[in-house]
């Protein structure tokens, strides 16, 4: 065995165990196993063309070349980007850490209580500073959220009757242009029209229902907002704000004017610029509009023994509930780093904030002052970080690059100059010595700082921020370290045990892949730059584009998509353009399958198709017979079918090339949901079996790490046809010829994350990501047979074989008193995470091992289950208190003096001997969701505030 490749550290089955897994399944080999799994007609007959396979240590220099190539200039272009500092104990001990990077989205809230509660920290940060009454745990980017923003004043104005059918939405010409782009993209497709002016001669007419300015402008400018919200609330017209987190610090909060959202980016607030992200937004609204808040909230609630406890609220939202009426997608956050700009607000606190924000407020003021002496007027009468000086911008920019600092420059006559917390007064020389090596005007160093200005107006800031204990308390690295170390120790994450969540890859994100995110020169990159400042990332983007269009058999690759979920509105908003530039506008229904993910119809409704469903098979599969009958009956309106492979059940469907053929023929495309392409690459692809374009989950098929939830990279690949209509960005040339507008903030989406998925494919080259399918399917075969006596599996395929993942059938156990959730939780007693419970079927549980667990690991879970079967044995309906509905079992339960259940503790605690090798304790007994919803309870605030039974 070759230890020096990294495709021996990434699978983690043994040479010496495959035998004896085959002997289990039934197999002479893999070869056998894959032939019996994948039907024969889409097998591939080739070997994908990737570079050869590096080790470690090769990749590891390859890569530091690459970083080398792109040029660290000093950047002061703002438009919502901006260089901060990541305090070395957050960057240690949370981005670094794979206690955190490795948590999964925290539907078990038991074993998630420390992450829930850093992003409690985080909704209770971005309510202070925004002074709204409920902030969510985050979104992908700030032009995402503003559009969130958007849809939810659509969806909320049929409130005001007079508005019911009002369609206009204002778009104030000051607003940011990725997220004027992204508004463009998502309005269309749901028939709202944007309205671009000046917020300052808006008329506040009856055909609008709402309003987004930006606070403060594109350009620095600071506006008094409080007139315009007052006019819109007295005509019915909803307000969003996009602020900078940063200037809340010192500005007035638009709560206070009464808007109805606001939303940003944390991005200043210790996170990389990583050439455009992952970053996390912000989003805050009005508890009236509670049932229509995008994305995920986190709550407060009690566990079974009327302690507080924390989980996620108002799941009912989720996709796979309320499919095509869903109201968002709770997918669609940036955990890990809402996490870290949480543990950056509760390091510094109010008042190292306070400081941060002066310094930076002050530099700003300082150099406005400075260049006015040299007779360059800055032209905004009120700013925060931000001054637009009209000037010969050619002349700067030229001198500007010479020594390697970037100004954003509107037009030939304006530089746009945002000061932000790494500058310096050395730096802030440097800026004044550009000007007057312009003007040929000799200039004095600047010695010390002027005061602010915006102290002196009526929008300077009066409202207390961050007064909880707990952003008072952690200033001292000792003390910050200990605290993120105690949320760590509540959560179960990769670095414990095995999480097999069905159709959520959580496999392996090796240390090697993960290294270079900490390298500057990846991180300090602002997405506009010019792009031969960014040679490395290109490079790096450009191959991984063609690794991927490799390896799903298409034409092109487009990397701007953000998410998963973002992938699939790419995607159909491509297979959209595409119809419309062959003049069918008509084309408008979207097939989708009864068995695929919840986001699917979700996505199509949001691209402005109708929905049709599809039937599926008492096997799971798509019945190809109803399938034939809807495509017929709609076929001069066919626009796409979503379609899910392996289907949702863990299923190659042997029918898949008739389906995509069907489609064809009656005019439509097919778009493959690729959240299963980790039980097809190297062994099929999608253009193998006929489809038109597909979404990548890069944060599962292809080692991004899921990070509590977010950061995910969703791109799409296309056939060649849909090529021109791949996506643009408004400020960097991306995209095809007929490129659709923009789907993300930035121009590559997360760039940085996608380092990762770069250094995956490149250590383990073509025969290593064959392999790493092939074992991910032995590896979930191995575990239906090694359960196949306690728990039957739903569906399997025509011979019998699962695909990367199988369904187990819980409903049966229902004449125990036992539910599917009660095993979910008995697991944790056994230091698991639950697989995927009640997806796609209500009443089962989707398991996926991946192929990096070894053996070892698959046995100690299949003994997990295979004891708690025969626990279930013991459980009666007319007894509650058992091993399984009082799970999980926590370790203060276990120390009282007094035991009262009719079983033993060591049963409750030790129930098989590796437990007691390596324990882990839920921090909270199972959580009451219920109370949670009727007590919404989403800050810091003492739950006595709350309470209302």
């Amino acid at each position: 065995m070759n230890t020096n490749l990294f495709a021996s550290r990434h699978i983690g089955v043994r040479p010496d165990e495959l035998r004896e897994m085959l002997d289990s399944i039934d197999a002479e080999s893999i070869g056998q196993l894959i032939f019996e799994t994948i039907p024969n007609d889409i097998q591939l007959d080739r070997e994908l063309n990737l570079p050869p396979a590096l080790n470690e240590y090769e990749f590891a220099n390859h890569i530091q070349l690459l970083a080398q190539k792109n040029k660290i200039y000093k950047s002061y272009i703002g438009l919502g980007y901006h260089e901060a500092i990541v305090p070395a104990v957050i960057q240690r001990n949370v981005l670094e850490n794979p206690g955190w990077y490795t948590a999964y989205t925290p539907y078990q809230a038991e074993i998630a209580q420390g992450r829930l509660e850093a992003l409690l920290n985080f909704q209770t940060m971005i309510s202070d500073l925004t002074q709204m009454e409920l902030a969510n745990a985050s979104l992908l980017d700030e032009a995402t959220a503003a559009a969130e923003a958007m849809s939810l004043l659509f969806a909320v104005r049929s409130k005001a009757k007079k508005k019911a059918k009002a369609n206009k939405f204002f778009v104030s010409n000051e607003v940011l242009p990725q997220t004027l782009a992204l508004l463009q993209t998502r309005s269309t497709p749901i028939d709202i029209e944007i309205v671009i002016g000046n917020h300052e001669e808006f008329d506040f007419s009856e055909g609008f229902f709402g309003a987004l300015v930006q606070y403060p402008g594109k350009t620095g400018k600071v506006f008094d907002y409080e007139n315009f919200t007052k006019k819109a609330i007295e005509n019915e017209i909803k307000v969003a704000v996009g602020a900078d987190i940063m200037s809340l610090v010192k500005l007035e909060a638009p709560g206070n004017w009464g808007v109805d959202v606001v939303y940003g980016t944390t991005q200043r607030f210790g996170i990389p610029l990583g050439y455009g992200g992952p970053h996390a937004a912000y989003f805050a609204t009005k508890e009236d509009y509670k049932r229509n808040i995008p994305g995920r909230i986190i709550g407060v609630t009690r566990d079974l023994d009327g302690n507080r406890s924390l989980r996620m609220a108002l799941q009912t939202r989720e996709q796979h509930i309320k499919r095509d009426r869903a109201t968002s997608n709770i997918c669609t956050a940036q955990v890990l780093l809402a996490v870290m700009s949480s543990f950056y607000g509760v390091f510094h606190g109010p008042k190292g904030l306070q400081n941060i924000a002066n310094q930076i407020h002050q530099k700003a003021v300082s150099l406005a002052n400075e260049l006015e002496k040299l007779g360059v007027y800055q032209e905004n009468e009120l700013y925060f970080d931000t001054i637009s000086l009209k000037t010969d911008a050619t002349k700067i920019e030229k001198i500007a690059l010479q020594k390697e600092v970037n100004f954003y420059y509107p037009d030939q006559e304006t530089v746009s100059i945002s000061i932000n917390e790494t500058t310096s007064i050395e730096d802030i020389n440097k800026i004044i010595s550009i000007f007057a090596e312009a003007l040929t005007i000799e200039n004095k160093k600047l010695e010390s700082l002027l005061p602010g200005i915006i102290e002196t107006t009526n929008l300077s800031r009066k409202t207390e921020f961050l007064n909880h204990e707990v952003f008072n308390s952690f200033h001292s690295e000792t003390a910050l370290m200990r605290y993120i170390k105690k949320l760590e120790r509540k959560d179960l994450a990769l670095n414990h045990s095995m999480i097999s969540l069905g159709s959520c890859t959580m496999k392996l994100n090796a240390a090697s892949e993960m290294l270079p995110l900490s390298n500057p020169q990846w991180g300090n990159i602002h997405p506009y730059v010019p792009v031969n400042q960014a040679a490395g990332y290109h490079e790096m983007l450009s191959e991984l584009e063609d690794y991927l269009t490799e390896i799903t058999g298409f034409s092109a690759t487009s990397l701007q998509p953000n998410s998963g979920a973002q992938g699939e509105y790419a995607g159909l908003m491509v297979i959209k353009a595409y119809h419309e530039a062959n003049g069918n506008t008509h084309r408008n229904i979207c097939l989708v399958p009864s068995s695929a993910h919840g986001t699917n119809p979700a996505s199509a409704v949001m691209a402005g198709m109708k929905v049709v469903v599809v039937k599926a098979t008492d096997k799971g599969n798509i019945d190809v017979d109803d399938l034939r009958s809807k495509a017929e009956k709609y076929s001069d309106n066919l626009a796409a079918l979503m379609v899910t492979y392996p289907s949702t059940h863990g299923v190659f469907e042997s029918s898949i090339k008739e389906i995509t053929n069907l489609i064809h023929q009656h005019g439509g495309q097919v778009y493959m949901d690729g959240a299963n392409m980790n039980a097809q690459v190297g062994l099929t692809s999608p253009g193998k079996i006929g489809a038109d374009v597909c979404h990548l989950n890069l944060h599962k098929t292809f080692a991004i790490p899921h990070g509590g939830g977010g950061p995910g990279v969703g791109p799409i690949c296309v056939a060649e046809q849909l090529v021109p209509f791949l996506p643009s960005n408004p400020l960097i040339k991306t995209g095809g010829e007929n490129a659709i507008s923009a789907i993300s903030a930035a121009p590559w989406g997360s760039a940085l994350v996608c380092l990762i998925s770069y250094a995956y494919i490149r250590m383990l080259g073509a025969e290593g990501l064959k392999s790493s399918t092939e074992y991910a399917i032995l590896n979930a075969n191995y575990i239906k047979a090694r359960l196949a006596n306690y728990y039957p599996t739903l569906y399997s395929g025509e011979r019998g074989r699962a695909a990367h993942e199988m369904i187990i059938d819980c409903r049966d156990f229902k004449k125990n008193g036992i539910e599917v959730k009660d095993i979910a939780k008995r697991l944790i007693d056994y230091g698991f995470h639950a697989p995927t419970v009640s997806f796609p079927v209500a009443g089962t549980m989707m398991i996926e091992p991946t192929e990096s667990e070894g053996k070892a690991e698959l046995d100690r879970f299949c003994d997990a289950m295979i004891a708690i079967r025969e626990e279930i044995k013991e459980c009666t309906k007319d007894q509650s208190e058992n091993l399984l509905t009082n799970a999980p079992h926590t370790q203060a339960m276990l120390t009282k003096d007094e035991w009262s259940f009719p079983y033993s503790r060591k049963q409750a605690a030790y129930p098989l001997a590796f437990v007691e090798e390596n324990k882990f304790w839920p921090s909270t007994r199972r959580v009451d969701e219920a109370y949670g919803d009727r007590n919404l309870m989403c800050t810091c605030a003492p739950i006595e505030d709350y309470i209302t039974e």
